[in-house]
């Protein structure tokens, strides 16, 4: 379920939590997990009223604003309960690392892409040095004739019925994409974005047929 407005909060069980819920902090487009943190409802509400996130300190017993000191701050893209209602997912947009060390993230591990366009990125701030990597992005016609050579290979697997050559072909397809993108200096982030951007278009369209369809089934009836 999704949380959208301070009504919403009623199907929170805050009481389990001894008035606090767990929440989970993720990235929206790269689906990093930033963080975790635990939030009251008043911590919930001033989130939704800013569009940023705030949580309650256990060990200071007082809210706070993520980046309020900082400058960190998260912007809220989505806040969603989990099923039994005792915690939180955010999906937010960062303006900065959400740890306190400086990293991106409290947690060391990252979802495939985001850390395969890390290692992509490295080797062309590097810009010179002997892996594979390096030798693309230091040549546009090679990894450009890279690109167009997995593209073909992944369709004619696809064309093939080859399930395990078509997702290995699609999995060197999307490494030489990466690849291309750094070349161009167009980062995993900057794709993400535009997909996001699509999908909450997509979303807001069928929301708004779901509310014509509604309203012409309201005035049919009322007609009749």
């Amino acid at each position: 379920m999704q949380i959208r407005t301070a009504a919403d909060l009623d199907a929170l069980d805050f009481a389990r939590g001894d008035g606090l819920v767990t929440v989970v902090v993720q990235h929206a487009r790269t689906g990093v997990v930033l963080m975790l943190a635990h939030a009251d409802r008043t911590a919930l509400e001033r989130t939704l009223e800013t569009g940023e996130t705030w949580f309650w300190s256990r060990r200071r017993r007082e809210l706070w604003h993520k980046g309020a000191t900082s400058g960190n701050t998260q912007t809220l893209l989505g806040l969603f309960r989990d099923c039994d209602g005792d915690a939180i997912l955010a999906l937010v947009e960062p303006a900065g690392p959400a740890c306190h060390t400086g990293a991106e993230s409290c947690f060391e591990g990252r979802p495939t892409l985001p850390a395969l366009a890390d290692v992509i990125e490295r080797r062309r701030a590097a810009a010179v040095g002997p892996s594979y990597t390096a030798r693309l992005l230091a040549d546009e016609n090679l990894r450009l004739k890279k690109l167009g050579e997995e593209a073909v290979e992944l369709a004619l697997a696809c064309r093939n019925g080859d399930a395990g050559t078509a997702a290995s072909e699609a999995a060197d397809l999307l490494y030489h994409v990466l690849v291309a993108c750094a070349g161009a200096e167009v980062r995993l982030d900057d794709v993400l974005r535009v997909l996001q951007g699509r999908r909450s278009a997509s979303a807001t369209s069928q929301e708004e047929a779901v509310d014509q369809q509604q309203y012409e089934r309201t005035e049919n009836r009322d007609r009749e």
